[in-house]
């Protein structure tokens, strides 16, 4: 990729902003006038059910900006890399419209089953893992951060893992997404970060995803940042873990989500933790009443719970994101 197009990538990311700050004055009438409100569920906050009623499935916003920013580039320079690691996050995308669309078709917190979401994510990962392998964009070869340690391992072992890693981190991102703004806040460094990293390691074809979806992120947040006009809903979740884990396999670089994705993690370590915690101590008490680490989970209800304010609870784990970012990028120095 030339200069003149590494430029037209990064500069990619304001048409992006603008396009969602336009697309959320439309979207947002239309999805209340669909009453695609959010249900909130009731072993929430309590102070969270006067959220009830905020349109969700606002993730359609941000996935416009960076569909319409994916396809201008296309006219500049066509890159089928870049178009399939959209396509991927975009099928994680669809994957979490159906759970929003049969949310507010019944009116309840639940949409799809856990097993059938389940189903269709290991199969979009597969699948998606394949193309990459047999168009030479994927190694079974794990990069050890920091280092110029790698190790390879049989393709029959990296692929299940690989599976495995995507499934957890999507899944991951939707637990961060439950306060105002802090899933589209976290992955916005995450963007960054990949921006800069395919231009730095001369695989600026994959530059154009996370340029088009950081301009779209950030017109997202005007609307999402606290109060909320409007929530990502799992349309936008999923789409965002797709994004990131699409990202970081064709970067070939997957355990670089260590780092970058290590407030996703905690939030869901958080949740492990509390379950099995619980179900241990009900096990084992005397009394069968279950004992729990966090006042609730995942951890930033916990925060929550302890009096922060939504406003604080984005600002320390937007924060913890960007540093850990940083040290991402500094992680790739071997690389470049």
């Amino acid at each position: 990729m030339k200069d003149g197009q590494i430029l037209s990538t990064i500069l990619l990311t304001l048409p992006c902003f603008v396009v969602a700050l336009v697309a959320g004055r439309f979207i947002i009438p239309w999805l209340r006038a669909m009453k695609a409100g959010q249900t909130i569920r009731e072993v929430g906050p309590s102070w969270h059910m006067s959220k009830t009623g905020t349109p969700a499935m606002g993730g359609l916003i941000f996935i416009l900006a960076s569909l319409l920013g994916t396809v201008a580039m296309g006219f500049l320079y066509w890159s089928w890399t870049s178009a399939l690691v959209f396509a991927f996050a975009l099928v994680f995308g669809a994957i979490g419209f159906l759970d929003d669309f049969f949310k507010v078709k019944k009116k309840q917190n639940m949409g799809l089953t856990a097993l059938q979401k389940l189903l269709l994510q290991l199969a979009a990962s597969a699948l998606y893992l394949y193309i990459l392998y047999r168009n030479d964009h994927l190694t079974s070869t794990l990069w050890l951060p920091f280092s110029d340690l790698a190790w390879t391992i049989p393709i029959w072992v990296y692929i299940p893992f690989a599976v495995f890693v995507i499934v957890g981190t999507v899944n991951a991102v939707n637990l961060t997404d439950g306060i105002d703004g802090l899933a589209s806040g976290v992955t916005i460094p995450v963007m960054i970060f990949f921006l800069v990293t395919a231009i730095a390691t001369e695989k600026a074809e994959f530059a154009i995803l996370p340029a088009a979806l950081l301009g779209g992120l950030c017109g997202f947040l005007c609307y999402n940042f606290h109060p909320a006009k409007v929530f990502m809903g799992d349309t936008g979740s999923l789409f965002l873990g797709g994004a990131v884990c699409g990202l970081a396999f064709a970067l070939d670089m997957p355990l670089i989500l260590i780092l970058v994705g290590l407030v996703y993690i905690v939030e869901t370590v958080s949740v492990i933790l509390q379950v099995g915690y619980f179900k241990l101590t009900k096990h084992l008490s005397s009394d069968h009443q279950g004992r729990r680490i966090f006042k609730m989970t995942p951890i930033h209800h916990h925060f929550e719970m302890c009096g922060w304010s939504e406003v604080k609870i984005w600002i320390v784990f937007v924060g913890v994101s960007v540093i850990c970012c940083v040290l991402a990028y500094l992680a790739t120095a071997p690389l470049r």
